[in-house]
């Protein structure tokens, strides 16, 4: 049997009165897209939050490629390959798309002098080629706060990529997207997601997205994983229609 990309045991965490994790073990396979679905509140981002190191449970345990990285800040748990996506995009607006790349290769390659010229860092076509692997190459040069969301949300994927992760994790990947776009951005990131063999879990609330772009899909609810399977098995199980797609059944 193939040992999980990553794994998380018996993760609890409450806030307040409120429990976001409550007991949840879960494994993840190297190479399978895992969609994360649920109603608002059941604690999708707090799983992707935990497995990240920005917040911290309050008993159970977070193994990468069978580590425990439960108590490593998240700088560290990126180091160790596992790469976060947020829901907006966290990218310094006022510089060109691809000075965001060549920042994260710094980050990455912790070259700290700040009077260093990012043009010269040797990633740099490397990093022209992952702007080409999300269809950006046109913005390279362009400050990205004149780029639309939906750029925007492909050039912070490829700044996660930047950072060479085993594991992507994301959080709606394609939230704030035009509906007509946004299974052309979900295409474009899973295509650069199987070149650089990189796997990934995404929250989405887009049932469409999941159907057509997961290859298994953890369904939260109460801070518990409630179901786990294939799209077609979760989309047309009661309990999902009836608790998170919202229709009757």
């Amino acid at each position: 049997m193939t040992a999980p990309l990553l794994e998380t045991r018996n993760l609890v965490i409450r806030f307040g009165g409120v429990i976001a994790a409550n007991d949840v073990s879960l494994s993840i396979t190297a190479g399978r897209n895992l969609a994360i679905i649920g109603p608002n509140g059941a604690g999708k981002t707090t799983f992707l939050n935990i497995c990240t190191g920005w917040i911290k449970p309050s008993a159970g345990q977070v193994l990468f490629e069978g580590e425990d990285v439960t108590p490593l800040p998240p700088r560290r748990i990126v180091q160790k390959g596992v790469a976060r996506a947020f829901q907006i995009p966290q990218l310094f607006t006022e510089h060109t798309a691809l000075e965001n790349l060549l920042i994260a290769v710094a980050a990455r390659d912790r070259l700290r002098n700040p009077f260093m010229n990012l043009h010269r860092i040797p990633e740099r076509d490397e990093m022209m080629h992952l702007l080409e692997m999300v269809k950006c190459a046109d913005a390279a040069h362009r400050p990205v706060v004149e780029l639309p969301e939906g750029q925007r949300k492909l050039v912070d994927i490829a700044v996660a990529l930047a950072l060479r992760p085993r594991l992507l994790l994301m959080d709606e990947p394609t939230s704030g997207v035009a509906s007509s776009e946004k299974h052309r951005i979900m295409e474009i990131l899973v295509e650069a997601l199987a070149e650089r063999k990189v796997t990934s879990v995404f929250v989405e609330h887009d049932m469409g997205i999941v159907e057509r772009h997961a290859e298994e899909v953890a369904v939260w609810n109460a801070g518990n994983v409630q179901l786990r399977g294939t799209p077609r098995e979760i989309l047309d199980h009661p309990d999902v229609i009836r608790d998170v797609i919202g229709e009757a059944v």
